[in-house]
């Protein structure tokens, strides 16, 4: 179902391709969108197990693409970095395929589970009064949750050898 990498020299381990899921800042959801043009967004996220979980306003172009077509990918880059003597550049990144749906019931163990995991990735040090108050507006947004069907990692090939990719 998912095509194999062509560059198969660069193909990073699951557990490898799992860590730069697991330890990015934010990545691009990439949505079919309006017309059949491709909708990428860039969004922060958290992810448990097979889950990644985001967080969204409760309409917009991301909640209608994703009600119109729930296959989606998630691209995370790891690592860019420009070598102009060498015309290339040393990067590392995943994508993940997978599923989306859109948790709105605040009965939903998603939906709470969602919002714990990104105020603990994004706001660590927040006070408790202050992320009680956060955790208590799930009325106000909704969690899209994507299943990961298929993830991927690649590097550039020097990095690779170097086993330097992370």
């Amino acid at each position: 179902m998912f095509r194999e990498m062509r560059r198969n020299k660069q193909v990073l381990s699951k557990e490898a391709a799992e860590k730069i899921l697991r330890e990015g800042d934010f990545g691009v959801l990439a949505l079919s969108g309006d017309d059949g043009y491709c909708y990428a967004v860039p969004i922060n996220y958290a992810v448990e197990g097979n889950k990644i979980y985001f967080h969204s306003a409760k309409t917009g172009h991301k909640l209608d693409a994703i009600r119109n077509n729930d296959k989606v990918s998630f691209c995370v880059v790891d690592r860019h970095e420009v070598i102009a003597e060498e015309f290339t550049t040393y990067f590392s990144s995943a994508i993940a395929f997978g599923r989306i749906k859109i948790v709105e019931d605040n009965d939903d163990p998603d939906k709470l589970r969602g919002l714990e995991l990104l105020a603990d990735k994004y706001s660590s040090t927040a006070s408790a009064e202050r992320r009680a108050k956060e955790l208590s507006r799930l009325n106000a947004l909704v969690i899209p949750v994507m299943t990961i069907e298929h993830l991927t990692g690649k590097a550039a090939r020097e990095l690779v050898r170097r086993g330097d990719f992370s």
